[in-house]
């Protein structure tokens, strides 16, 4: 499997890769994976300079068996230089000394369909329709999709290499004692808030999340705030806009994993948290703006997606939010997550 791009793009092949993993045990699965998403598939700590990690599909690592860490967003800032130009032998080694049969494009990008050409298979599948055209190009097999989401897209692109229909199946994440241990010790019940987004125009202002905390807060529930790597200045505006009522909790993957397990609800806007928090399970509230939350929503759980009706899908890294977000108002978001709480209970 190839998989790059940003979590969420991750987290929407799991399903896919899950229900092939089910249904086929005895395969083995390798996927090429940027250094940061170590943590969606393995809880244990990166080998010093291993070039790839395996696994016996143990909780700590439950879906693949094989692990190859591809640093194409730093290779992409210096593409020529020694160093990027010796880990991309070093990568090609390691996917040819394999000898998978299939290489799987799961993203449809050229970057990541020229990785799946480095492994040598003799089939190389992909959508027939891919997200970047040119990819189809590098492709053996053309897979005609007709989902509307993501993850149904990604779907039937498993059932092409299973030549079977299979069902869609809640991914199997890695558990991180450690990380779970901590997550224990939070007050229950909690609603957990994640404010980032890949850019600013998917951004709802924290100081609207400020006030659901606030409201939260006295309907019984207390706040998390989920503060990834460049977030911490936005959960910290929450926080202070909370005026006490949400807690700052910053986060690395094993444990966003084990606090969204515990979590009675997540609230967030199109990004990674959110799409972690279905994939868990967990009830979630989507504040949508210039995505469809039709390809790119809540799949799978318990959720309530808030858009305005003139938001149209725009995928320009616009840095403000978008009009049609800011029409959201704390109380709309609150009402649906009180809603889903009780619906829950």
């Amino acid at each position: 499997m190839v998989r790059l791009g940003a979590m969420g793009d991750i987290l929407h092949s799991l399903p896919a890769v899950t229900a092939l993993r089910q249904a086929h045990p005895e395969w083995f699965i390798g996927w090429a994976i940027e250094p940061q998403w170590r943590g969606l598939f393995s809880a244990g700590e990166p080998g010093s300079g291993a070039p790839g990690e395996s696994s016996t599909h143990t909780p700590r690592m439950p879906l693949v068996d094989r692990l190859h860490i591809v640093a194409a967003k730093k290779w992409a800032r210096s593409p020529l230089s020694p160093v990027t130009l010796a880990e991309i032998r070093r990568v090609r080694r390691e996917l040819r000394a394999m000898q998978y049969d299939v290489a799987v494009d799961m993203q449809g990008a050229v970057r990541s369909a020229m990785i799946a050409r480095w492994a040598g298979t003799r089939k190389i599948i992909g959508e027939a329709q891919p997200r970047e055209w040119a990819a189809k190009w590098l492709f053996g097999q053309r897979v005609p999709t007709r989902g509307v989401h993501v993850i149904e897209q990604s779907m039937e692109v498993a059932n092409a290499i299973a030549g079977d229909t299979l069902p869609v199946t809640q991914p199997l994440l890695p558990c991180e004692p450690r990380a779970d241990a901590q997550a224990a010790e939070l007050p229950q019940p909690f609603v957990l808030i994640s404010p980032g987004a890949g850019w600013g125009a998917k951004r709802w202002p924290p100081a609207r999340y400020g006030a659901v905390a606030r409201q939260l807060t006295a309907a019984g529930y207390s706040v998390v705030v989920n503060s990834g790597p460049a977030e911490e200045s936005l959960a910290e505006e929450i926080v202070e806009s909370s005026q006490g009522a949400a807690r700052n909790l910053p986060l690395d993957i094993p444990g966003l994993i084990a606090v969204t397990r515990r979590a009675s609800l997540a609230i967030a806007g199109d990004t990674g948290p959110l799409h972690l928090a279905c994939a868990l399970g967990r009830p979630v509230v989507g504040i949508y703006g210039p995505t469809d939350p039709a390809r790119n929503g809540p799949f799978g759980c318990a959720s309530r997606v808030l858009r305005h009706p003139e938001s149209v899908r725009d995928h320009t890294r616009h840095s403000e939010p978008e009009a049609g977000l800011l029409t959201i108002t704390p109380e709309a978001v609150t009402a649906a997550a009180l809603e889903l709480l009780e619906e829950a209970r």
